[in-house]
């Protein structure tokens, strides 16, 4: 009888997900074939416009119009190319150092400056896109998606990720942590041939995207920052990558027939001379266990030992136990006790101390409030809401309840520590940038770089920017890249 309750509910299982795949495929653009997909063209984009705005704010939009223009005048031509050519495409540069790329379904493609100070010519750039193009083309994030939703069924995922959770802890990237997912090699493999489709039917020469495929595996140990992945953490390498990429580039360039392949090198390093490299000191950064902001004129101590995350929207400063953090994002509105309260309203804490202050004569309000993590458990918050130069700068600091007399006193520290930015020097700091120059004589790249292999960047980590070894020759009058340290 047991065996046969069991079959029993394996079968009405199975008949469920066969009426599941009756009533939800649909034919995939780029295949023309019919697979599962629990979501439709509509929702795609309806999630590209939820997610956008929450991707430009959680890793920042790259502010250069000239070069947000060339960008997307690029990525618009490509995607008139390809099997999606009706879906409103939008392409961003965004504002952070980790080498990558990726795209949101509904036609938002992503390029981070820098992934942007690698790429060497205008075709590494068209294959780069066109492969982004070409994961939404064939609605990978979308297929992703439904595998996710048929893996959970009767899982009740939407309590897995505590949204307390996700609120308090400052993860807010969990939101769109679907857009991050590994895709699988085979959808690499498509990603690839579509990129060098798309970019051939424009004219590029698409073996440029072995290249560059290349230096992403000389990249292949640089570490992740800024909250975004890093290219292989979402882009598993198919085997044999480089060599196919290249293989199916001359397959087309023979089936399009005879004519010159553009690689446009000068003017993509013309478009990128003077982009700001690695992270931006202008944005916060850290210096003798305090933390200084140039752009926003403040600072504020760092506990010793504690670690510091600074992410476009919120810093994160985690103990060395990761038992207690403190956050600090910039609060909706003016006036402090009014974001204070919206705080405790919005986050369902009980007060336990509250009133107003004054940290290093500004206009202050302190909170210690119990905010529910779950049913069953709290975090204790100690909170400043400090009032600076037209913002309210927010100030968590959160661990449990049995443990925040033991980091109370830190959390005090840092909030109290907070003030106004005067040193000169700090507020004038400026960040590293690409400066592309031309070869005045013919030489080893290695010569060229002389004077400019820094300790952060020595001559390898150079050659790896242009896409050669320090031994190779540069003609007299060929341009080509270094960095000008900012600080």
């Amino acid at each position: 009888m047991r065996n046969r309750f069991r079959a029993g509910k394996h079968t009405l299982f199975l008949c469920a997900i066969i009426s599941i795949c009756l009533i939800s495929c649909a034919t995939n653009p780029v295949t023309g074939k019919r697979e599962f997909m629990l979501m439709t063209e509509s929702q795609e984009i309806a999630m590209g416009q939820e997610y956008d705005p929450q991707i430009t704010a959680s890793y920042g939009a790259y502010e250069d119009a000239a070069l947000s223009q060339y960008v997307n005048e690029l990525g618009q031509k490509l995607a008139r190319t390809s099997h999606r050519p009706n879906l409103a495409w939008n392409f961003r540069v965004l504002d952070t150092p980790v080498v990558n790329a990726f795209a949101v379904p509904g036609g938002y493609v992503y390029v981070t400056r820098g992934i942007m100070a690698y790429l060497d010519n205008e075709a590494e750039l068209a294959a780069v896109l066109g492969h982004e193009i070409g994961h939404v083309a064939a609605r990978h994030t979308a297929q992703q998606y439904s595998k996710s939703q048929l893996a959970s069924l009767g899982l009740g995922v939407g309590q897995i990720l505590s949204e307390d959770f996700r609120k308090y802890a400052g993860y807010a990237e969990l939101g769109v942590s679907l857009l991050f997912l590994r895709f699988s090699r085979d959808n690499e493999r498509q990603a690839d041939d579509l990129g060098v489709e798309y970019s051939s039917k424009v004219g590029y020469d698409a073996t440029r995207m072995s290249d560059f495929f290349t230096t992403l595996e000389r990249l292949s140990g640089a570490a992740e920052r800024g909250g975004l992945p890093g290219w292989f953490s979402t882009h598993p390498s198919p085997v044999d990558r480089i060599a196919a990429c290249r293989k199916k580039a001359q397959e087309w360039q023979q089936k399009l027939g005879p004519q010159i392949w553009a690689v446009n090198r000068d003017p993509y390093l013309s478009s990128i001379d003077g982009l700001v490299f690695g992270d931006d000191p202008r944005q916060g950064f850290v210096q003798n266990n305090t933390f200084y902001h140039p752009s926003l004129r403040f600072q504020y101590p760092v506990p010793n030992g504690w670690q510091v995350q600074n992410l476009p929207t919120q810093v994160q400063i985690v103990s060395p136990d990761t038992a207690a953090a403190i956050l600090m994002n910039i609060g909706q509105g003016t006036d402090p006790q009014a974001v204070a309260q919206a705080f405790v309203e919005s986050s369902g804490g009980q007060v336990q101390s509250s009133g107003k202050t004054t940290v290093n004569g500004l206009s202050a309000y302190r909170l210690i409030s119990d905010v529910p993590a779950s049913e069953e458990t709290s975090y204790r918050v100690q909170s400043y809401f400090i009032a600076w130069e037209g913002h309210v700068y927010v100030l968590h600091g959160l661990t449990s309840l049995s443990r925040f007399n033991a980091y109370s006193n830190a959390f005090i520290t840092t909030m109290n520590g907070f003030a106004p930015l005067r040193d000169q020097n700090i507020l004038n700091v400026q960040p590293d940038r690409i400066d592309v120059q031309s070869a005045g004589q013919t030489a080893p790249l290695r010569t060229l770089l002389a004077g400019h292999v820094t300790s952060e960047l020595g001559e390898n980590d150079l050659a790896i920017m242009n896409g050669l070894n320090a031994t190779d020759v540069v003609k007299a009058g060929a341009l080509f890249k270094f960095v000008v340290p900012g600080r």
